[in-house]
């Protein structure tokens, strides 16, 4: 189905159907993601966050560092950690030398719970591109990435 079609409107020129076309896609794809995340009671900037920390292999990270890793930089990280801490999802950790700094890091439960969520975020994506193939795929991301630069 065109742009055009599922909002029922006129013929757009051929920039605002693709800008509209991403912007659809992206509120779809929240979609799907926020539904698969809902059983586990944790919103996508939870599961983000979440991601990040784990990246970190280990090591904690600042609340900068999660910040400049987030896909949504709207987010209140301080809130969010905050939320994850209380779920015992992630901790604090304060430097014995440094008091004023802080770091976060995540728990046990935190890497359980996302080895819980992977396989049916892995699905949802799978559904989402099984229309594509591999060489479909890598473009789009090639045409995205310029799109950003």
């Amino acid at each position: 189905m065109s742009i055009e079609e599922r909002l029922k409107t006129e013929k757009l020129p051929d920039a605002r159907k693709l800008s509209l076309s991403i912007l659809v896609t992206a509120n779809c794809i929240n979609d799907k993601v926020a539904e698969s995340l809902k059983a586990f009671d944790i919103s996508i900037p939870q599961f983000n966050v979440l991601r990040i920390l784990r990246g970190q292999k280990g090591k904690p990270a600042n609340l900068s560092t999660i910040q400049d890793r987030m896909v949504s930089k709207m987010s209140n990280t301080t809130r969010l950690v905050d939320k994850l801490i209380a779920k015992e999802f992630a901790e604090r950790i304060i430097c014995p030398a440094n008091r004023r700094k802080v770091e976060i890091s995540i728990t046990q439960k935190g890497l359980e719970l996302l080895k819980e969520i992977d396989p049916k975020i892995d699905a949802v994506e799978e559904e989402m591109t099984k229309n594509l193939n591999e060489k479909e795929i890598k473009e789009i991301i090639e045409s995205l990435n310029k799109m950003r630069d």
